[in-house]
């Protein structure tokens, strides 16, 4: 008689007290899958970390399950009063939710990001990658998560009278709220607090936006804003530990123990080195080993911690707080390497300098004038008072990044041609000064047992992609990006390569054919030697806010919430063109691939 109610309120009431049961099983599901966040996250290590954990887990996927119902469900039980069109709908509702979960989890587990278009794409995506056969194989699940609910539905049916009489309901929807308001509660004074075994959860599950109350708090006088901004300022110190290398160093073979001389010319561009703009640096080019496909690892002056690193630079602020140096610096170190820092450039906006040679044991002299041609002479003399080898000095030149006070030899010309002009009569004066570089190694017979090493920061752009770009740090372009990298190595002859190389490789280079490590450059680098010809995926460069993936063919910039943007060989923005995206997420997850993680 019960299941035969003949007015439309019976109906309606009975469908209504159908939904809740039917909701309240399927947030027990929807826990149960939740577990899967829970083991692929470290364990908090305090026991308040914990019970938040557990009362976050409850009341977030209580909430989520329970506000889709009344969204969605509920309004529907008073549109389709039918009960079996109503159980079926709700069947299929229900199957999808809890699939997209299982996918969610997968997501998670595979590359640590929640479902998202890049991870649509990744699923949808041809040419079939390990992660993205692995998530479509849940599809699979499907049918049977369906049969499972419809088990469920009419079992619900069944027994609803019973589980009504039982009269658990309340104490369910109480423990279910209690844990829901008690996370975000926690949850708020855990951020005034800095309290990281809490914070640090914050992204652990899907659609997950724990409750904040800075500002409000502020505004009321809650807090002290003063002690409270100072504690910000001490916690935006701190950063998320690196374990560099992955692995301790490996050795198969004595060190080389060359000397090894590095000149960073700011801001040239590869296209530059010609015989007619630098024919000193294209001659030495020739006759020594030439990487005509050569990118930086940044697009600013961020570049020069990947040079030594050999990993992206978003993990600067990691490791200058645990004062991790390069391994290649410590490496010399160890063995005694006496140390010359010579500079142009007063600034140093981004500490590079600082993280890289910290544990050099040596001041880093600025001439005093602000010139290369001081620059020169400074290190000319250091390295007659430093004959003994080894030694490794670093010479950093800034007459281009100062292009634009140099007179344009042209009268007549578009914006673009007067810059280039000038940006060539400064390219001129550098490689003047070069020579005087080469020149000396030879006058004091070093050539044979040094290792010079030329390359730049980054390129500039004159608008060459009609984009209104101009100078570094606008966008991921060729010119800004291709720069030269020419090496002098005793014992190897001359040598073109046009293999696509990085600014990551050279650490990995260092450390292989000089120092003798035989670890796999995996466990401290992004790169790998500059003189492994084989073919490469991608080349990457950028930051902790943005990443571009360059391929014979595009590149593909994206930014640190998964979104990209694919432009071709020339950098017009390409649309209709999709990255393949097991390529976009090893790029991602090279970028957090040496952070510990922790609670």
């Amino acid at each position: 008689m019960v299941d035969s109610g003949n007015t439309y309120g019976d109906r309606v009431s009975r469908l209504v007290s159908w939904g809740h049961w039917f909701t309240f099983f399927n947030i027990v599901a929807a826990m149960l899958i939740g577990t899967r966040y829970i083991s692929q996250t470290p364990w908090p290590e305090t026991l308040l970390g914990q019970l938040y954990l557990v009362g976050s887990w409850i009341g977030h996927f209580s909430f989520l399950v329970f506000a889709l119902y009344l969204l969605i469900l509920f309004p529907l039980s008073f549109a389709i009063p039918s009960r079996k069109l109503y159980r079926f709908v709700s069947v299929c509702f229900a199957t999808v939710g809890l699939t997209l979960l299982l996918l969610d989890t997968q997501a998670y587990q595979q590359i640590h990001l929640h479902l998202n278009p890049v991870v649509w794409e990744l699923l949808l995506e041809k040419d079939k990658s390990n992660i993205a056969t692995e998530l479509q194989q849940l599809f699979i699940v499907l049918p049977v998560i369906f049969l499972l609910q419809l088990a469920q539905s009419e079992w619900i049916w069944r027994k609803q009278r019973k589980l009504t009489n039982k009269r658990v309901g309340r104490s369910i929807t109480a423990l279910f709220f209690i844990c829901f308001i008690s996370s975000h509660l926690v949850y708020i004074w855990a951020d005034i607090s800095f309290y990281k075994p809490i914070t640090n959860q914050k992204a652990n599950f899907p659609l997950s936006y724990p409750m904040t109350a800075r500002t409000f708090m502020q505004k009321h006088g809650l807090i002290d804003t003063e002690e409270y901004n100072k504690r910000l300022q001490e916690d935006e110190k701190l950063a998320p530990l690196v374990r560099y290398p992955l692995e301790p160093l490996k050795y198969n073979s004595k060190a080389k123990n060359h000397n090894v001389v590095l000149v960073m010319i700011e801001s040239l561009r590869a296209d530059f080195v010609t015989d007619e703009t630098m024919p000193n640096l294209e001659r030495y080019a020739n006759e020594n080993l030439r990487f005509s496909d050569h990118y930086s690892s940044d697009n600013d002056p961020g570049s020069l911690f990947g040079l030594f690193y050999g990993i992206p630079s978003n993990y600067n602020k990691s490791l200058k707080a645990q004062q991790l140096p390069p391994l290649v610096i410590e490496e010399m170190t160890k063995r005694k390497y006496k140390f010359g820092l010579f500079s142009s450039d007063h600034s140093d906006t981004d500490g590079s300098r600082d993280s890289v040679f910290q544990a050099a044991n040596s001041s880093y002299q600025l001439s005093v004038d602000g010139k290369d041609e001081t620059t020169i002479s400074n290190w000319a003399t250091w390295l007659e008072e430093n004959e003994k080898s080894p030694w490794f000095s670093y010479i950093e030149l800034s007459t281009i990044s100062n292009y634009e006070s140099f007179e344009s030899n042209i009268e007549t010309g578009t914006p673009e041609q007067k810059l280039k002009a000038s940006y060539s009569q400064a390219s001129r004066q550098v490689d003047t000064l070069l020579e005087k570089v080469f020149t000396t190694l030879t006058q004091q017979n070093l050539t044979d047992n040094t290792i010079v090493i030329i390359t730049s920061n980054h390129g500039i752009e004159f608008n060459e992609t009609k984009s209104n770009s101009w100078g570094s740090d606008t966008n991921y372009s060729r010119y800004q990006l291709n720069v030269p990298l020419i090496m002098h190595w005793p014992s190897k002859t001359a040598q073109k390569f046009e293999h696509k190389t990085s600014h990551f490789d050279l650490s990995a280079t260092l450390l292989q054919d000089l120092f003798g490590v035989s670890s796999n450059p995996q466990d401290y680098s992004s790169g790998r030697s500059l003189l492994n010809k084989s073919s490469r995926r991608w080349i990457l460069a950028g930051d902790g806010i943005n990443i571009a993936l360059i391929t014979d063919d595009y590149t593909t910039v994206v930014d640190k919430y998964g979104n990209y943007k694919v432009y071709d060989a020339n950098y017009k923005r390409d649309k209709d063109s999709k990255t393949k995206l097991s390529i976009l997420m090893l790029g991602l997850a090279e970028m957090k691939r040496f952070y510990e993680s922790e609670q």
